[in-house]
This record gives structure tokens, sequence and C-alpha cells, in this order.
């Protein structure tokens, strides 16, 4: 018979093992947890790849909709007046000269109900700055000496007071660059070239004017090409398109330089217009005119054809005006690339005429009136296509506003096919 207390003894014993194996296996499981969660935990990093950041958006914004597509939604930063709301008080040209987008998609967003009213709801981030609204140069034309420092002033504000710059160094901010050479911010494009696109700005999302097939310093950023703007009115004030006597057979009016060297040393618009003012300067069927005319938009409405030659920089507002005359554009300007082609279709509405072509063009648009003038006039004429080019204040589905939010929404998704793999 074994001994009572040897028994309990050896009772004891076996607890105690027990409970030092459910200790250590505890142990295990902590230290094991502790281990994941720290190896789960990312470092401090700088801010993600614009690639990975847009990533990041686009795989938010899928697992939000379930696939079905969400209008980007967009907030506009409240700015001290001094960035923008100031020049327009101090010249209302602003709001109305060739540059003015950077007004009228500012304040068109503003009046949009389906902005982001909070921070923390928005896709991206538009900062409001009207850097095209300086007149002070003796010509009359907007200096840009100051864009750099305007807009560096409110990135430093909006990278100091709010938090959402720094999580992607701007690759969400969107900037609007209405000039001749975009976000390079300089009227000649030698010297846009040198100067480049400002660091801060590198990252960002630029709306701009200025747009060329290939590689330019000054589109080596995220951008989307634009109409140049042209009061909304232009398309109102006149009969409707199909409705006018077209008497004018190819109108072109503006500058025109017999010796097209400028004082600079700099051949203005690559000498284009100069050879158009010598091959069809005494040529009856040409509507030539170098002196400026302020219903100069009557003779447009009136003409078959509006050539849009180059000037300083390869767009001109010609090119909106023509399509809301209904007068098919001519355009003479190498590689260049135009706002929306996806809804607007360039050459089903225009034509493209090389710059070393230019003794050909009168053979050129006799060919079109000979064969498919009625087609192209046709295309010219859809109400869809001319709203396509208009910023209206407010915004209207389908105006150039509109197609801006369109083209940002396509940012995005495209984002999220190429990268789709990877999100699983």
């Amino acid at each position: 018979m074994r001994d009572p207390k040897a028994r309990r003894s050896h009772t004891l014993a076996a607890k105690l093992r027990k409970h030092s194996t459910c200790l250590l296996l505890l142990l295990l499981w902590f230290a094991l947890s502790l281990y994941l969660f720290i190896s789960a935990t990312p470092p401090a990093a700088a801010p993600l790849p614009r690639s990975a950041f847009l990533r990041s958006k686009a795989r938010a914004l899928s697992a939000t909709t379930d696939g079905a597509a969400l209008p980007v939604r967009i907030y506009v930063y409240d700015l001290p007046a001094r960035f923008n709301s100031d020049w327009v008080a101090a010249d209302a040209r602003c709001a109305r000269h060739l540059f003015a987008a950077e007004v009228a998609v500012h304040q068109a967003l503003l009046a949009y109900a389906g902005r982001a009213a909070r921070p923390d709801d928005a896709d991206l981030f538009f900062v409001p700055v009207y850097v095209s609204c300086n007149f002070s140069t003796p010509n009359g034309f907007p200096s840009l000496s100051h864009a750099r420092g305007l807009l560096a002033d409110a990135v430093h504000l909006v990278r100091t007071q709010m938090p959402y710059w720094n999580r992607s160094a701007g690759a969400d901010h969107v900037f609007v660059a209405s000039h001749d050479f975009g976000a390079c911010f300089h009227p000649m494009e030698d010297v846009a070239i040198a100067d480049g696109i400002p660091n801060f700005l590198k990252r960002s999302i630029l709306l701009q004017t200025f747009g060329l097939q290939g590689r330019h310093v000054c589109q080596d950023v995220e951008h989307v090409v634009i109409p140049p703007h042209v009061p909304p009115e232009v398309s109102r004030d006149l009969p409707e398109p199909d409705k006018v006597q077209r008497d004018i057979f190819a109108f072109f009016r503006g500058k025109m330089e017999l010796h097209p060297k400028n004082i600079s040393g700099r051949f203005y618009s690559k000498k284009v217009r100069t050879e158009l003012l010598q091959h069809y300067g005494r040529n009856r069927k040409f509507y030539l005119k170098r002196k400026r005319f302020d219903n100069y938009r009557s003779e447009m409405a009136r003409s078959l054809f509006c050539l849009c030659p180059l000037g300083w920089a390869p767009w001109s507002p010609r090119l909106v005006e023509s399509v809301l005359l209904g007068c098919i554009p001519v355009i003479i300007a190498d590689n260049i690339r135009l706002p929306f082609p996806s809804i607007l279709r360039w050459p089903e509405i225009s034509l493209q005429v090389a710059e070393k072509d230019i003794a050909s063009l009168e053979m050129v648009l006799d060919h079109v009136v000979a064969t498919n003038l009625t087609t192209i006039q046709k295309n010219l004429w859809d109400p869809v296509k001319r709203k396509a080019l208009v910023f209206n204040r407010p915004m209207e589905v389908g105006d150039a506003t509109w197609q801006v939010l369109k083209e940002l929404e396509v940012l995005l998704d495209q984002s999220k096919r190429k990268y789709a793999g990877s999100w699983r």
C-alpha cells in the first residue's frame, strides 16, 4: 500500500508540471503575437512614390464602390485672398482673358455640389493660385515673373498648416498652369526649358493648356491638357453655326510679321505666320488681316476655315473660338496635343497641316471642299463638342470643367488597373 503523503506529493508535482506547461505556452503565444505585430508595423518613411500613392487612392475607390464608377471627389483649399480673388478684384481681365482657366476652374469647383466638403473625404486637392493676372508688362500681357514665388508661398502654407500635402509630397494636389509653356512658367520656350518645372510641383498634377506629342521638359509631370479660356457667351451671342452664311473661304486675323525675328533674336511662330502672309497675303480666297479688330469673332463666324497657326506656343484661343463659331480649325502647329480627345475626336472636326507644308495649304483646303466638307461641318456643329470647350460658371455636365474631372478620374482609374494584380 502506497504512502498517502507520497501520493499527495506526486499529485502536486503533476499539477505543477501541467501549470508550467500552460504558462510556457502562454508566454510563447505572447512572444509570437508581439513579433507579428512589430513586423507588420511599417517603419517611418519618406512619402510614397506617385505611382504607389495613386495606387492606394484607386484601391480605396475600388473598395468603396465594389467596382462601380465613382466620380472623383476634389477638395478646394480656402487660401487667403492674396493668392486668388484679390487679383480678380484688381483687374476684371483676370477672369476673362485667354489664361483665365485658372479662375474659371476654381469658381466652378466652389459651386460644384459634388466636391468634397471635408479634406478627409477627398481623392484630390485643388490649390487655387492665380499666376496669370499680373498685367504689368508694357504690351499689356500678363507677367509671370512672380509665378514661382506665389506658388511656393501657397505650397508652404498648405504643407505647414494641414497634413494632406506631406503624406504624399503633393502627389494628389492639383494646380492650373494655363499659360504658354504650362508648368515651366515662362512665355519663351528656350527660357522655359532652361528653368524647367519647379521642384515642389514635380509630384503634383497640372492642368495646362500646353501639350505636345512626345517628351518635353514643360510637361514632364502628371498633367491634363485643357483648352484655353474663351468667355462662354461667345457661342451664345452669335447665330447657330449651321444658320450662318459663310462667305469667307479662309480666315486669319492676328500677328503676322514681315520680318519674324523680333528684338530678342527669336523667330516668332517659327516663321509660319510670315510664310502665310507671303504665300496668301494677295490671294483673294484668304482673308488675312494683321490689325486688331474687336469684332473679329463675327468674321470667324462667316468663315469656312479658320487658320490656327502657332505663336510663341503651339496652342491658341483660336482653336476654341473656331469650334464655338462653327469654323473648321486648320491647325498649323507640329506635334500639338489637343484637349479632351476622347470626346472631341479632333481629326473629325479639324484639319492639321504641317508647318513645312504652308505652300500647299490652298490645295489642301480645296480638296476638303470637294470631298468631305459637309461631313466635317456636321461633326463640328455637334453641341456636345462645343460645350466640352467652354468653362461655365457654375459647371454644367459635359463642359470643360466637367471634362477635367473626368480626366482626373481616368488618372486614378488607370493607376488602379495598372497595379490591380498587386492589390490582393
